[in-house]
């Protein structure tokens, strides 16, 4: 099931262990340059107490929404919830114009325009909201996004420390994390059984590798949470006085193709399917559909935020770093993901996000 899944996101890891090639790198690469920390003896990623985040907001609503993350936390959330409703309200009153205005009139066609300018605007504004809303998760682990890529490579070397492993694994249940580290086998080589020295050992790997390693970690994360929380539902719809009618007459399921399976003991009573077992009746391609953002704006975010974190994500430059540091990578990807099935969960409660098709 790892293979089935990992190969809805795996575009062909280079990268190196030591002296010991995995994927053969180019004789001639540019390393990208980094600096040293005051610290210790690796590169590493400064961060402050500022939002050092990939993504500046450029709306007002972002705006406005950073410095209350930053100054008035305790009133974060209605903050949001205000936000949102100011913004359906523009949208509305824009669209609600141009219905009144009629067709065919030249105060009609410009009522139109505008509406469609507001509606942009709306979901350009719409998505800082959902970002703010993602790095206040963050900030309830006390784990900073990793900054721009440019911010953080010096000295020939990308380390991101601390590695906050514990803080990102905290958000998982078991049965997910097992999952995870399957992925990360999968995509970066990275083991559960590392030394110290493996983990931190030189590894190298092409900056847009690692973009899309990044990228793909991500939707993976989003798949992950609405999976599970999919399986939790299922569980919890079996009932011992029914199960019987319920496993009978109820339809597969729409959206994953599949049934809940139960296994039956040897004393008769019911085990509740596992999530890793319960996935491996998805074929590929419901997983790899399952993987997409519901909305618009989930998906915009996830590039918006690619491209500000990796910069040109074509570069075949190859950047030395660590296997703690890609699982760094990887591990917030995952997280990320998680985050924007919660915060797209919440704004359709308020706001009407465009459907993804």
């Amino acid at each position: 099931m790892e293979n089935c899944l990992s190969s809805c996101f795996k575009n062909n890891l280079v990268v190196t262990i030591s002296d010991s090639p995995v994927v053969k790198l180019p004789k001639k690469c540019r390393v990208l340059v980094a600096k040293y920390g005051e610290y210790s003896n690796f590169g590493y990623c400064e961060y402050n107490s500022c939002l050092n985040t990939p993504i500046e907001p450029v709306t007002p609503a972002g705006r406005y929404l950073s410095t209350v993350l930053l100054n008035e936390r305790k009133n974060f959330h209605d903050k949001v919830a205000e936000t949102l409703e100011e913004l359906v309200a523009d949208r509305d009153e824009a669209c609600l114009r141009m219905v009144v205005t009629g067709d065919g009139s030249t105060e009609a066609c410009l009522h139109r325009r505008i509406a469609e300018l507001k509606g942009k605007e709306c979901q350009t504004a719409v998505e800082d909201v959902m970002y703010m809303l993602i790095l206040y998760k963050f900030s309830e682990l006390k784990v900073h996004l990793i900054p721009r890529l440019s911010k953080c490579i010096y000295n020939k070397r990308l380390e991101i420390l601390p590695s906050k492993d514990w803080d990102l694994e905290s958000i998982h249940s078991f049965e997910i994390l097992e999952m995870i580290r399957q992925h990360l086998t999968s995509v970066i080589g990275w083991r559960s059984d590392f030394s110290v020295t493996e983990n931190w050992a030189t590894t190298k790997i092409q900056h847009h590798r690692l973009c899309q390693i990044y990228t793909g970690s991500i939707l993976f994360g989003y798949f992950l949470k609405s999976a599970s929380l999919r399986h939790r539902l299922e569980m919890s719809l079996v009932d011992p006085i029914d199960d019987m009618i319920f496993n009978k007459f109820r339809p597969k399921n729409l959206v994953f193709g599949n049934t809940c399976n139960m296994i039956t003991t040897f004393d008769g009573k019911k085990k509740r399917e596992n999530l890793s077992s319960y996935l491996m009746g998805f074929a590929p391609d419901s997983l790899a559909k399952c993987a997409q953002p519901n909305s618009k704006e989930a998906l915009n975010l996830i590039a918006k935020h690619s491209v500000a974190l990796f910069g040109d994500i074509e570069s075949d430059e190859v950047i030395s770093t660590s296997f703690s540091t890609l699982k760094r990578f990887v591990m917030e990807a995952i997280a990320f993901g998680s985050f924007l099935w919660d915060t797209e969960e919440y704004v359709t409660t308020v706001y009407n996000l465009q459907e993804n098709k």
